[in-house]
């Protein structure tokens, strides 16, 4: 069953008022959504409870629901927009006493390279899940703990040649499963973890 299908279920559900469908929505969209309000919004509470809004509001509406896209576009529209917001609010706070000119088209460009940002994360994060056990913890040691491969080597007690043999094979199952998604920009933003040294 594809990710479309499963998500119009779920809002069918969440019409219908089932509790375990809202829950099911809430579970697979949270933590990816805080995620990327945190990369607008610094304040994790703040970004949190702005996460928690979006999901209250959506819930208290899910009679009169009118999704045009995806239930997923839906929802980090929906999170944009309540961070688009609260900059201005934290900016109006900021500066209440100076005249204050925002540009939105500013702020909504920030937002989407840290929406595409986030996709990207995730998207990585899922594919580095599927990789064999001992693939997967040396390129999370290498990518993302920043270790050398001597370090890891030394680490796991493993020869520095098997390392890079182990991250030379996951960077080569990313690029693959990266190749029809990513476009240029988020190209530029993911090359140096991909292909740093």
């Amino acid at each position: 069953m594809n990710n479309t299908h499963d998500d119009t279920l779920l809002v069918k559900g969440i019409e219908a008022g089932k509790e375990s469908a809202f829950e099911e929505l809430f579970l697979k969209y949270y933590t990816p959504l805080v995620v990327f309000a945190r990369k607008v919004i610094p304040d994790e509470d703040q970004a949190r409870e702005l996460v928690q809004d979006v999901f209250v509001s959506f819930y208290e509406k899910r009679k009169e629901l009118n999704i045009h896209s995806s239930l997923k576009a839906h929802l980090y529209q929906s999170v944009k927009n309540r961070c688009l917001n609260q900059i201005k609010r934290n900016q109006i706070r900021r500066d209440h006493h100076a005249n204050i000119f925002i540009d939105k088209k500013n702020d909504e460009a920030f937002i989407e390279d840290k929406l595409q940002e986030t996709e990207l994360e995730t998207r990585i994060f899922n594919i580095v899940q599927t990789l064999p056990e001992q693939c997967r913890r040396i390129f999370e040691m290498s990518r993302f703990k920043g270790l050398t491969n001597q370090e890891i080597a030394d680490k796991l007690e493993l020869s520095k040649r098997t390392v890079e043999t182990q991250v030379s094979k996951a960077l080569k199952v990313m690029r693959k499963h990266l190749s029809d998604y990513l476009t240029l920009i988020t190209w530029l933003s993911a090359i140096f973890f991909l292909f740093k040294k």
